[in-house]
C-alpha cells in the first residue's frame, strides 16, 4: 500500500508550480493524500490504472449492416462488381446529393459515370446487357439506394420500368432499336401508367385513351409522378383502346407532337427524380412505336412485377443507409462522458434497427433465388414491398431517433433517408393494394372490389 502511495505522490511532483498552484485552487491535496492512504489494495489498482495509464482510443468494430454476410453467396466476380460500384457512389454520388435533394435538381454529369459501370439492364440477355442474375440486380439497387433513393429511383425507372417494357413487350426490331443505346444511358428512358385520377386503379381504370387510325394510333389523357419524364428521350406510355377497351404500350419520342410534360415540384420526398405532369393531346405514335407485345394490362403487370421486386431491394438500401449513418453518430456522439452508443436504451434501439434489416435482407435474397428460378408470382413480389417498405419506415424512423435534433439536418443524411421512405413506401404499389394481392393468393378471394 506504502509503494502504491508513493507512486501517487510521485505523479504530483512531476506537476510544475503552476500546476500544482492550480490544482491546489480545486482540491486540498492534504486531504487527497491522506484519502489515498485509506482505500484498499483493489481501490488502490483501479485509481492507479486510471493516474498512470495514458487513456487509449477504444477501437470499435467496422460497421457493416451485412450482419449475416449474405454478399458471400455471390460469385466473386459478382461481389467484385458490387464493391466497385459501392465505392463509386461513395466517391461520386454521396458528396452531391444533399446539396441536389435540397434544390430539388438532378446531377446529370454523373449520367455517364454511371454508364461507365456498365450495370444498367443488367439481367437481360443480349442487346449489350451483361445477362447476369436477379440476385446481382437487387443487390446493386441496394447499393444505389444506401446512399441515395433518388439516384436509385432513376436507374430503376431507366434499367427496370422502361427497358423492361421494350424487353418484355417490344419486338425484336424495337428492341435492337432501343435497348443498346438505354443501356449505355445515351437514351433516357421513362415510365407513364399512373394518372392524376389513377393510382391503384390502373389495371381497370385508365383514361388515357388510344385509337387506332390510318398509320399509327391517336392517345389523349395525362400521366402523373413519371421518373425521369422531363428529360427522358423516350416514354412508355399505358393507354386503353376505345375499341376493345384492353391496355396497349406505346414509345412515344420526347419531341412526339401532341406530348408536353411539366414538372411536379415542392416534394418532401425523392427530390431529384424529376417526376413530370405528362400531356397527351391529339398525340400521334406511328405503329412502329406501338410495343408489340403489350396488349392487355397483363403484359403491363409482368414488368411491374419484375420491378416491385427491384422496389424491396431499394427499402433494404434506404433502411442499411440510415441505419449506418445511425451507428456510426451514436458510436461518434458524447453525452455525460460517454458515446450515446454506449447506453443500454441507444443499443436497444440499434438491435431492433438490425433485426429489421436483417430480415429484410434475408426475403429479399430468396425472392431473388426465387426470380432467377423463374418461379416468381406477383404474390411474392408484394409480400417484400410490403413488408420492406413498411420496416423500412420503422429503421429510419428509429435512426432519426437516436439521432435526436441532428437527424432532422441533411447533413446527417438520416432526415433525406426518413422522407424517401415515405415514397418507397407508396409507390409500385401501396401497402394496401400490395397487401391485397397477397391475400388473394392465401385465401383464394379477391378483395380488391
Amino acid at each position: 500500500m506504502f509503494k502504491k502511495i508513493k507512486q501517487t505522490i510521485q505523479l504530483f511532483k512531476k506537476l510544475d508550480i503552476e500546476k500544482i498552484a492550480a490544482l491546489n485552487e480545486k482540491v486540498d491535496l492534504q486531504q487527497v493524500v491522506d484519502t489515498f492512504s485509506r482505500l484498499d489494495e483493489n481501490q488502490m489498482k483501479g485509481i492507479m490504472k486510471m493516474l498512470s495509464s495514458e487513456k487509449k482510443k477504444k477501437e470499435l468494430p467496422p460497421i457493416d449492416s451485412d450482419f449475416y454476410d449474405m454478399g458471400e453467396k455471390l460469385p466473386p466476380e459478382d461481389r467484385k462488381l458490387q464493391l466497385q460500384v459501392r465505392a463509386f457512389l461513395e466517391k461520386e454520388i454521396q458528396p452531391i446529393v444533399n446539396e441536389h435533394w435540397l434544390h430539388d435538381s438532378f446531377p446529370f454529369e454523373v449520367i455517364p459515370k454511371l454508364a461507365s459501370l456498365n450495370i444498367c439492364g443488367i439481367t437481360y440477355q443480349g442487346y449489350g446487357c451483361a445477362g447476369k442474375s436477379s440476385l446481382l440486380d437487387g443487390i446493386l439497387a441496394s447499393e444505389l439506394a444506401r446512399i441515395d433513393a433518388s439516384i436509385a429511383t432513376f436507374f430503376g425507372v431507366q434499367s427496370g420500368l422502361a427497358m423492361g417494357s421494350i424487353y418484355h413487350c417490344g419486338s425484336e426490331a424495337q428492341k435492337q432499336k432501343w435497348l443498346p443505346k438505354m443501356q449505355k444511358l445515351e437514351l433516357i428512358g421513362a415510365f407513364g401508367l399512373t394518372e392524376p385520377e389513377v393510382g391503384s386503379a390502373a389495371s381497370q381504370g385508365l383514361t388515357t385513351t388510344c385509337k387506332k387510325v390510318d398509320g399509327g394510333w391517336i392517345l389523349n389523357g395525362q400521366k402523373k409522378w413519371i421518373g425521369n419524364a422531363t428529360f427522358a428521350d423516350v416514354i412508355i406510355i399505358w393507354a386503353k383502346d376505345v375499341e376493345d377497351g384492353q391496355v396497349k404500350g406505346f414509345i412515344i419520342e420526347k419531341d412526339n407532337p401532341g406530348f408536353t410534360v411539366e414538372k411536379i415540384k415542392d416534394k418532401m420526398a425523392l427530390r431529384i427524380v424529376q417526376n413530370g405532369l405528362i400531356t397527351l393531346k391529339d398525340c400521334f405514335v406511328t405503329t412502329e412505336n406501338k410495343l408489340e407485345n403489350a396488349n392487355s394490362f397483363k403484359d403491363t403487370a409482368k414488368v411491374l412485377q419484375m420491378t416491385r421486386a427491384g422496389v424491396a431491394w431499394m427499402a433494404v438500401g434506404v433502411a442499411r443507409g440510415a441505419y449506418e449513418n445511425a451507428l456510426d453518430y451514436t458510436c461518434k456522439r458524447v453525452q455525460f462522458g460517454k458515446p450515446i452508443a454506449s447506453y443500454q436504451l441507444i443499443q436497444n434501439h440499434l438491435v431492433e434497427m438490425l433485426s429489421n434489416l436483417t430480415a429484410m435482407q434475408t426475403l429479399v435474397y430468396r425472392l431473388s433465388e426465387i426470380q432467377d428460378d423463374s418461379k416468381l408470382k406477383d404474390e411474392h413480389a408484394s409480400l417484400a414491398k410490403v413488408f420492406c417498405s413498411l420496416r423500412t419506415r420503422d429503421i429510419v424512423s428509429k435512426a432519426r431517433e437516436v439521432m435526436g435534433g441532428n437527424g432532422i439536418l441533411l447533413e446527417y443524411n438520416v432526415a433525406r433517408f426518413l422522407a424517401d421512405a415515405e415514397a418507397i413506401y407508396s409507390y409500385e404499389g401501396t401497402k394496401e393494394i400490395n397487401s391485397l394481392i397477397v391475400g388473394r393468393s392465401i385465401t383464394g378471394f379477391s378483395a380488391f372490389v
